[in-house]
């Protein structure tokens, strides 16, 4: 017994005294896991070079707030200003009108668009026929693939002055209306354009929120004696209701940012008092004006704001018990 006690523990030792294996991920660098999942990391490299040339890097331009900037002389030599650019900002009632006008529109959007998505989705949900629904989300995902030029065009041949709803309205003997050049009803309609384009495409997300939920819970409401009505108020909701709140958050985050493409397109026919928005007076007043040094502080005072809007959104958020978005 004792020999082989010895004999063990020589061999302890030995092993001991032998490098450590280089396959032990404890010593393995940062760069050798890096070359080992390289497949991977080129996967990633389009989007991680995407995010750096049209998102980061323009971030240098933001000091364009602070100067006269002129193209001509480039950023170095034009003059500094300081924050003119800004006190201009907050005088200038072409912003402020932009502003509201903003603040309007994605307030409605706001408050019709985002629950229609999860209404959407609830609704396909229960449809119990693969074929329906599959047909359903066809059709109601379609408007998400066309471009706004050609949507902004099939609305103005309904609803336009020429439009099918104005030759019907004359053939009946009544007065023609023009509803695309209304300013009243310009900011309505931006917001059911805005429904019809993206509520289809926005259910995938809730769709799939559903599908993560247990269907045992559905079974013990119904032994309980639950009604369609109470499962999806204590089931349903409260199983997507982080993801709802997610959204929310991020929707927050761009309450300045309103399509750019769908209002610049419309704006003309309603003129910029009623259809101007932050977006198209950034590009009106930069790219087409030439003062890049207001249009620049608009657009850094839309960051900020946005910013600061989703950092308390997410911290109400947490008070609340969910996970928010960080």
């Amino acid at each position: 017994m004792a020999v082989q006690g010895s004999a063990t523990s020589s061999d302890t030792v030995e092993r001991s005294k032998l490098p450590a294996r280089p396959d032990d991920s404890r010593h393995v660098s940062l760069w050798s896991r890096v070359w080992q999942e390289r497949a991977m990391y080129l996967f990633i490299l389009p989007g991680f070079l995407f995010f750096v040339v049209f998102r980061y890097l323009p971030l240098a331009g933001n000091i364009v707030a602070f100067e006269n900037y002129s193209p001509y002389q480039g950023i170095i030599q034009s003059e500094w200003v300081g924050l003119n650019n800004f006190v201009q900002l907050f005088q200038d009632p072409r912003v402020g009108q932009a502003l509201v006008n903003t603040l309007v529109i994605n307030g409605l959007q706001l408050i019709f668009f985002f629950p229609a998505p999860i209404a959407l989705a609830l609704l396909l949900n229960s449809i119990l026929s693969p074929t329906v629904k599959r047909v359903i989300q066809t059709i109601v995902y379609l408007p998400y693939f066309i471009g706004w030029v050609v949507l902004v065009s099939v609305w103005q041949s309904v609803l336009g002055g020429d439009g099918l709803l104005n030759q019907a309205l004359a053939d009946h003997g009544f007065g023609a209306i023009n509803l695309m050049s209304n300013p009243e009803l310009f900011k309505p309609m931006m917001v059911v354009q805005y429904m019809w384009k993206y509520v289809g495409w926005g259910t995938i997300i809730f769709l799939a929120a559903l599908t993560k939920i247990d269907p045992a819970l559905y079974e013990s409401a119904v032994v309980d004696g639950a009604r369609p009505i109470r499962r999806m108020w204590h089931v349903t909701l409260p199983g997507i209701k982080g993801i709802a709140i997610l959204l929310l958050i991020l929707n927050l985050g761009n309450i300045l940012t309103t399509g750019f493409e769908q209002i610049l397109l419309q704006e003309p026919a309603v003129g910029e008092q009623a259809g101007q928005v932050l977006d198209t007076f950034v590009y009106l007043e930069g790219v087409v004006g030439g003062n890049w040094g207001l249009a620049t502080a608009v657009g850094l005072f839309k960051g900020v704001v946005g910013t600061i809007l989703i950092v308390v959104a997410n911290k109400v958020a947490h008070l609340l018990g969910e996970d928010g978005v960080f």
